[in-house]
């Protein structure tokens, strides 16, 4: 959730801006920092390549969680959380990384410590997880479904 409010305080939007917003914010931003409006200082040019590559990461970040990515990649979605396995799974400053035996990729945000250790714990993980993580908490997909 932190790197969340990074992104969105980066990019000076709310929870509520939708992606047509976020995408002229992030046009808008790239145009000002761009790395190519310094020729001839090679000092500011460093730093805007910098400060771009950070607004790229955040823009296509905040895309990945978008209400409107969601909702457009949910059958996929509910798909893989329904009837594909936990391949693998790991857990790091509140953030649980799922790796699915279809080959999607899921990272889910905000996740508690107990949160975690009870999946940890659980003799059903799939079944824990799909009652208590899959839908109840911020995610996005980190790799494409493999064919």
């Amino acid at each position: 959730m932190k790197r969340i409010a990074e992104y969105r305080k980066l990019l000076e939007i709310t929870p509520e801006t939708d992606l047509g917003t976020l995408k002229t914010i992030y046009r808008n931003l790239m145009k000002e920092c761009h790395p190519d409006k310094f020729v001839d200082d090679e000092a500011a040019k460093a730093e805007a390549e910098i400060k771009s590559k950070s607004i790229i990461e955040a823009y296509h970040f905040l895309v990945s969680i978008a209400p409107e990515t969601k909702a457009f990649n949910e059958e996929q979605y509910t798909q893989t959380i329904t009837t594909s396995a936990i391949e693998d799974y790991s857990y790091k400053g509140q953030t649980l990384k799922v790796v699915f035996q279809d080959g999607s990729v899921y990272e889910y945000f905000g996740i508690p410590k107990n949160i975690y250790t009870k999946l940890n714990n659980s003799s059903a993980i799939i079944r824990f997880a799909r009652r208590h993580i899959f839908n109840s908490y911020t995610y996005r997909n980190v790799s494409k479904q493999s064919a």
